[in-house]
């Protein structure tokens, strides 16, 4: 085995180690079973991880006044007992609960979705509620407003389902003295996956300081995949403020955290297929300041979550003051967030190259497609075809720089027997070979280059789409969003417990796709060492993206084999000689480089007297002299 194998073994090595560790910390962690009553799990995976900014809760505060009104103060003492009323509010997408204590959405459950043990979809984490207000008093006092009881303003029923274009709304209010009052009312729409609401405050210029008051959504979205460590990579917190898109993402060990004042368009968090955003509903030239903050927690059996609270900043100095937001919660479709502004929130990679590729070619394509094909597997794989057939022009260049390659291996195989002990001799008369027959040695990589920001767009689209979320596809393939587990493994090999089937094929379609391509001896130990590491590594994949690379290779193969046996173009070395040499990019900057490498009397490295042209016979003469000069020396 020469160099280069070896160096190429070491990097694949490298690799794999590298990947094994990564997959090591992204093995399936379990969730504990949420109980049915309310899907919110009481375990060390979501509510045993208090909010930093919380104050603590009424359960926590002794039932003595001194020190009620040591930690409410002498206006919102009154207010933190009471009986907690709720009122539950159905559309035709979710169903919502609005809770007396704080006037906080309680839960939200999407009716279209389950969770990946079978539960409904309920995103709001936090047990007291989200939407809550923060309130600074002139006694010094930081106040929660899910410590305190608000009154619904009318007798609302208990129980309200609304569809279509019907509404419901429904108000609570704080008054704290006669005149001086918070108010909050909600609105929902019978068709839509967000509702409107609206704060009032009136006459508390006495009370509160001179100070925004935090409108918030604590503790972020509940967790609904199997896999805590694989949704933690998705999660963030989003915003967009003056025109400017960011986030922050709690990846790391250290707390995150972003504030600033602005025209505030959206404050959002997400998790991987799931989000919810706060968008303002006010005059254009509104600002206020916002708050992010985000962390990440390790839990119980090797999990990790992320946790993001998101705040705005309500500037409030006298007197009435309302302000109106519509509030989004719901799945990350693309066509639904893209209705709200959202759409930063779908990941489809590099925003300036890979994005636009998947956003507005591969998206549309592919819905087309699941709009005539109701399977998802099958739309993935008619999907394939096409994408093959739309790369076919740089896929085609690819193999016939293949196939020139192997017609003048058993020539280069010679060149290297004969001057075996002569590497820089050899690797001048390998490329004089080249040059002779008009072969690029670097064709056979642009075309592949040229696919690689096609190929991660289309990575990102089946990676992330909440379409292939518990799609059934056929056999053992449950759900295209999650790895196609064909068997366990008795141990732990490289982080991988499990063997993908699709991963599997796409690994035996690798093999015999490089058993084509590859004809250099010295490169034959990678046919059996790729696709052995790329099984492992695709193991972890989602089997939408795995069923997709297996067809696209499967397709490759049967594209090759036709180049190869059946093309009634199929190339022989006479062709090869007769066509016109036509000067690529690289060859033209490698021969101006040995140019003047030798104008200068020296040689570029390991391409020493190269010719890729004929080049005058004075050239050929210096290079004789120098090596004769050094062959002197030694």
């Amino acid at each position: 085995m020469d160099r280069n194998s070896i160096i190429a073994l070491v990097l694949i090595a490298i690799i794999v180690i590298i990947w094994s560790i990564w997959t090591s910390q992204n093995a399936v962690h379990q969730q504990v079973l949420p109980p049915k009553e309310d899907t919110i799990a009481k375990t060390k995976n979501n509510d045993n991880i208090q909010d930093s900014t919380a104050s603590p809760t009424a359960p926590q505060i002794k039932n003595d006044s001194t020190e009620i009104a040591d930690k409410y103060g002498t206006y919102f003492s009154p207010f933190i007992k009471g009986e907690e009323r709720i009122i539950t509010i159905e559309n035709d997408l979710f169903i919502a609960k609005i809770s007396s204590k704080g006037g906080v959405l309680k839960s939200l459950n999407l009716k279209d979705y389950k969770s990946w043990n079978g539960y409904p979809v309920q995103l709001v984490w936090s047990k007291l509620g989200v939407l809550s207000l923060s309130l600074a008093t002139r006694e010094a006092k930081k106040i929660d407003t899910r410590d305190l009881y608000f009154k619904f303003d009318e007798n609302y029923p208990e129980y309200t389902k609304i569809s279509g274009e019907q509404t419901a709304s429904l108000s609570l209010t704080l008054e704290i003295q006669p005149g001086k009052k918070i108010s909050r009312k909600y609105t929902f729409i019978g068709n839509k996956y967000h509702f409107n609401t609206d704060l009032n405050f009136a006459n508390l210029e006495n009370i509160l300081k001179n100070e925004p008051i935090e409108y918030r959504w604590n503790e972020g979205l509940r967790y609904q995949e199997k896999n805590s460590v694989d949704e933690s990579n998705d999660a963030k917190a989003l915003l967009k403020v003056n025109g400017e898109e960011d986030d922050r993402d709690a990846s790391g060990n250290d707390p995150v955290e972003k504030r600033g004042e602005g025209r505030i368009d959206y404050l959002a968090i997400k998790n991987k297929y799931f989000l919810a955003a706060i968008l303002p509903q006010s005059q254009d030239d509104f600002t206020a300041g916002y708050l992010v903050t985000g962390r990440r927690y390790n839990v119980e059996d090797q999990g990790v979550i992320e946790k993001y609270n998101i705040a705005i900043q309500l500037p409030y100095k006298s007197g009435e003051k309302k302000y109106s937001f519509k509030i989004f919660v719901g799945p990350l479709h693309y066509d639904l967030v893209s209705q709200y502004g959202l759409e930063a929130s779908i990941e489809l990679g590099w925003k300036f190259i890979v994005r636009p590729i998947g956003e507005f070619f591969m998206l549309p394509i592919f819905k087309l497609i699941h709009s005539i094909i109701p399977n998802f597997g099958i739309a993935i794989i008619i999907f394939s075809i096409l994408m093959k057939i739309i790369l076919y022009p740089l896929s085609i260049s690819q193999m016939r720089s293949s196939q020139k390659m192997q017609l003048i291996a058993p020539e280069v195989n010679l060149l290297r027997e004969k001057y075996k002990d002569e590497p820089q001799k050899q690797q001048q008369e390998t490329m004089k070979l080249y040059s002779q027959y008009g072969i690029n040695p670097m064709g056979g990589c642009l075309p592949l280059l040229l696919q690689m920001p096609i190929l991660y767009a289309l990575w990102s689209v089946l990676r992330g789409s909440i379409d292939l979320r518990q799609a059934y596809f056929m056999l053992w393939i449950t759900d295209l969003s999650l790895p196609d587990v064909l068997f366990e493994l008795p141990f732990s090999l490289l982080g991988l417990k499990f063997i993908s089937g699709l991963a599997l094929l796409m690994g035996v379609t690798l093999f015999f796709q490089q058993k084509l391509t590859i004809t250099d001896p010295r490169q034959k130990t990678l046919i059996y060492i790729m696709p052995i590491m790329f099984t492992f590594l695709f193991s972890n994949f989602p089997s939408g993206l795995n069923l997709y690379y297996f067809m696209f290779n499967l397709l490759s193969i049967g594209q090759q084999i036709y180049i190869n046996k059946y093309s009634k173009k199929k190339l022989t070395l006479e062709d090869l000689k007769k066509m016109p040499k036509k000067e690529g990019w690289f060859q033209k900057k490698m021969r101006e480089a040995q140019e003047m490498a030798e104008s200068q009397g020296r040689s570029v490295p390991g391409l020493a007297g190269a010719s890729y042209r004929n080049q005058p016979q004075s050239g050929k003469k210096k290079v004789s002299n120098r090596t004769q000069k050094n062959k002197g020396k030694k």
